[in-house]
């Protein structure tokens, strides 16, 4: 079994992606601003290559489904009906799911690590970003720190805003922040932190910036 990459990996090659998206969108329509109108999954599939990158890369799921997450990160697996109808979690996929990669001896034994959304054009805390915050934080919570695999997720973002935008950048992200943390600390046993966020501006276009939120249980993050 490969040894899991470190959280700080995980999140740099997170960020990295999203700039290069931002660098390669640019470079192929000739402008720098409007990486927020790239195609659907153009963000996750730069993400993904750049996870695929890391030494000892896990493996990396687009699009997985929550029950086929926990059903891989439970510590009974086959309790995940019950995990979901509890926690009032309705069937649906996540956009990257990160796997310890290791030689399978069945189609039932992989372990789910981390979970990600990673959503383009972010201006403020809308209601569908809000959604995902919360269904990582009920796949996220539990009592005991062998009650799941899962080690945290991450909420990774584009924003980017014209220069007649009377809201900046700034002002906007730490709104994001504050209403993703009222979120999360309405559930037990977890925390948050935010990585990213610098701003840059283009003369005369506007500006634009990648952040990532993480959630995470409170209980100490394993080592491999």
């Amino acid at each position: 079994m490969n040894k899991f990459p470190q959280q700080e990996q995980i999140i740099t090659s997170v960020l990295k992606g999203i700039n290069i998206a931002q660098s390669n969108y640019s470079s192929w329509i000739a402008h720098d601003l409007y990486l927020s109108y790239a195609p659907v999954k153009f963000l996750s599939i730069h993400v993904a290559q750049e996870l695929a990158k890391i030494e000892q890369a896990p493996e990396i799921f687009i699009d997985a489904s929550i029950s086929d997450i926990l059903k891989s990160s439970l510590l009974k697996k086959d309790s995940y009906r019950w995990f979901m109808a509890e926690n009032n979690i309705v069937q649906d996929v996540i956009c990257l799911t990160l796997d310890e990669r290791f030689e399978h001896e069945d189609d039932n034994d992989s372990i789910s690590r981390v979970i990600m959304s990673i959503r383009n054009g972010v201006r403020n805390a809308q209601s569908e970003y809000i959604k995902d915050i919360e269904v990582m934080c009920k796949m996220l919570q539990k009592e005991k720190k062998e009650d799941s695999s899962l080690d945290y997720g991450l909420f990774a973002f584009y924003l980017d805003l014209s220069n007649t935008a009377r809201k900046k950048s700034k002002k906007r992200i730490d709104e994001i922040i504050e209403t993703f943390d009222q979120v999360v600390s309405s559930y037990k046993n977890l925390q948050s932190s935010f990585k990213g966020g610098e701003i840059h501006t283009i003369d005369n276009v506007g500006e634009w910036c990648v952040g990532c939120y993480i959630i995470e249980p409170t209980f100490k993050i394993r080592s491999n």
